[in-house]
């Protein structure tokens, strides 16, 4: 009988943005005895590098049946196989089940990089008050005596005055002006002393009428010390400073000075992709998409949590919107000094239910599941990573390797299996009459790069090259990560192959071990404005990679014998021009695919970038 596993213990603020605790049984089946159920494993150790769960069953071993045919062992399905997934940690029989078939059955939590799991717990607004100033006051006489051995003893008199009005609650306080300063480093000094020691107040330089004195102006800052200087003047007596120019207030006047300049928080979705989530929101702020930053997009169907930082942004702001939105929630706000970039986490926590199993005895899942705790699994790209279409992206990201540009536009538009008959309607249209307006009114907004091309086509007619660089560049880019990804999977099914998976071999590509005091992890992410949605191709939407860079060496005869390294320890490199290959046979594969594919790994043969 089907069996199906509770889904994670939820938070009360999953509950409230709709979290459904035991769904039903469907239609049609009667509900099922849950099996004696496992208590979670705490902090289970990390799998190995090159092994990850396969999105498909381990092979069965042949079984002897009635007759004299053998019942031959299934074989993977057909889109795993030509992505080149065919290899496995274990030669375990396993099971058969499937995999989201609700939305619900895929929860996925994202881990930040103190090792904390991302869950909506609250909806509550941060304070935003001001800190007390008790510690502020107890510095001052050690902040004026600094400023007194800096500006003398005139300029720190004229300031104690002025924060004598500011502490007494003069809201309309006036700027005062130091004396005239000619020294521009002096100058640079004074500011940045008022930026340590005075958040509260603004510094800018004014000259005087003869255009060659030069002093600085000191304010009051907007924010709950108090309000903006009214006037934007300065003192009143005829000096000939030009104190009335208004102050350059960019950024300083509408944020208040004690809060950290990103909004963090947790956002909460169902059966949605992560670009379509934000650019809901954004639309609903009044914000671009590429407003937002993410450490990493998570899958569509599925329920997901994940941080997510906003410049400049009130929580208030957003938590207006959870009574507006559906399917997503939005909370747990903090202000902070950094906004994320693509590739800040340690990782995602997975909690995945499987339907409709199919194994020869409980006995048997249980053998599997503990052969998967103790082997882990070959760490492969998964289908999503090639999209769902009969026209794998990989596909597309070859033909723009070799330049081939009408043949990648015929592959994004042509008609294709699996897509409904109305799409495929409009994509035959196109093809048998060229109609480029009819198409462009047809294709509906999510076919990002199918839209572009066909609006680009209407401006430059025939120029391939050119419709294909109107798709946004993280998509195009993706394309190219596909065919890396593709090649990837080779090798990684060649080196379980050829080697097998017991240990470490001479020429394997392995993490240096670090020497004491040695730090050898980089961020290998970057800040990127780029981002798009790619949802109806339903892959990632990363254009980085999610992991950090380590050192790598190639394991040698004298490592083997010391046994420095074991299988965990184990990498194989994504290919480009630049790329450190294994020192064994692993390597040619690498080459031998791409060169019948008609593309070489160490140059470009049209030199578009």
């Amino acid at each position: 009988a089907p069996t199906s596993q509770p889904p994670p213990t939820e938070t009360e603020a999953e509950r409230a943005a709709g979290r459904i605790t035991s769904p039903p049984p469907s239609a049609g089946h009667p509900p099922t005895a849950r099996p004696n159920e496992l208590p979670p494993l705490p902090n289970p150790p990390p799998l190995p590098p090159l092994l990850r769960k396969t999105p498909f069953p381990p092979p069965r071993q042949p079984r002897p049946r009635r007759g004299p045919a053998a019942r031959p062992a299934p074989r993977p399905p057909r889109r795993a196989r030509r992505r080149r997934i065919s290899r496995f940690a274990s030669s375990l029989p396993g099971f058969r089940g499937a995999l989201k078939q609700r939305y619900s059955d895929f929860v996925v939590h994202e881990v930040a990089r103190d090792g904390t799991l991302v869950r909506l717990t609250s909806f509550d607004l941060p304070d935003e008050r001001a800190d007390t100033d008790d510690e502020a006051e107890a510095d001052l006489p050690r902040a004026l005596e600094s400023f007194r051995l800096l500006c003398g003893d005139a300029d720190c008199e004229v300031l104690r005055g002025f924060l004598s009005s500011v502490s007494e609650g003069d809201s309309d306080v006036s700027p005062i002006i130091l004396s005239p300063d000619a020294d521009k480093a002096h100058r640079l000094e004074v500011h940045d002393f008022f930026k340590r020691n005075f958040i509260f107040l603004v510094t800018d330089t004014v000259e005087h009428s003869d255009g060659v004195q030069r002093c600085i102006r000191v304010r009051l800052r907007s924010g709950p010390r108090g309000r903006r200087n009214r006037t934007g003047i300065g003192s009143s007596e005829p000096s000939g400073w030009r104190d009335d120019r208004p102050f350059d207030s960019r950024g300083s006047v509408t944020w208040p000075y004690h809060l950290g300049k990103f909004l963090r928080f947790h956002l909460y979705k169902e059966n949605k992709d992560t670009q379509e989530a934000l650019r809901v929101i954004g639309k609903m702020l009044g914000l671009q998409p590429r407003s937002f930053r993410i450490a990493g997009t998570k899958d569509k169907r599925a329920i997901t949590t994940q941080q997510v930082t906003l410049f400049k942004v009130h929580a208030s702001r957003l938590a207006a919107l959870n009574n507006k939105l559906t399917g997503i929630k939005v909370g747990d706000f903090n202000y902070v000094k950094e906004g994320l970039v693509l590739g800040q986490l340690m990782g995602n926590r997975f909690t995945i239910t499987l339907r409709s199993v199919i194994a020869e005895s409980e006995d048997m899942i249980k053998v599997a599941v503990d052969g998967l705790i103790k082997n882990g699994f070959i760490n492969y790209y998964g289908l999503q990573r090639f999209g769902s279409a009969s026209v794998p992206t990989h596909l597309v990201g070859a033909t723009l390797l070799r330049g081939e540009w009408r043949s990648a536009v015929s592959l994004i538009l042509d008609p294709r299996e699996g897509e409904c008959d109305d799409m495929n309607g409009v994509r035959e249209h196109y093809k048998e009459h060229g109609d480029i307006d009819v198409a462009i009114r047809n294709f509906p907004r999510r076919l990002i790069a199918e839209r572009a091309i066909l609006q680009r086509l209407k401006k430059y007619p025939g120029n391939y090259l050119q419709a294909l660089m109107a798709i946004p560049r993280t998509l195009r880019l993706m394309y190219v990560h596909s065919y890396q990804s593709y090649l990837w999977n080779h090798a990684a099914s060649m080196r379980a192959g050829m080697y097998g998976l017991s240990g470490v071999i001479e020429g394997d590509l392995v993490y240096k071990k670090e020497c004491p005091g040695e730090g050898t992890v980089t961020d290998a992410s970057e800040n990127n404005d780029d981002h798009t949605n790619a949802s109806e191709m339903d892959i990632f939407a990363e254009t980085l990679p999610e992991e950090t860079i380590q050192s790598v060496k190639i394991a040698d005869s004298e490592d083997l014998l010391k046994a420095v390294y074991t299988l965990e320890d184990v990498v194989l490199p994504l290919p480009g021009s630049e790329t450190l290959f294994p020192g064994n046979e692993v390597a040619g594969i690498y080459h031998e695919i791409a060169n019948k594919d008609g593309i070489s790994l160490t140059e470009s043969i049209h030199g578009v970038k």
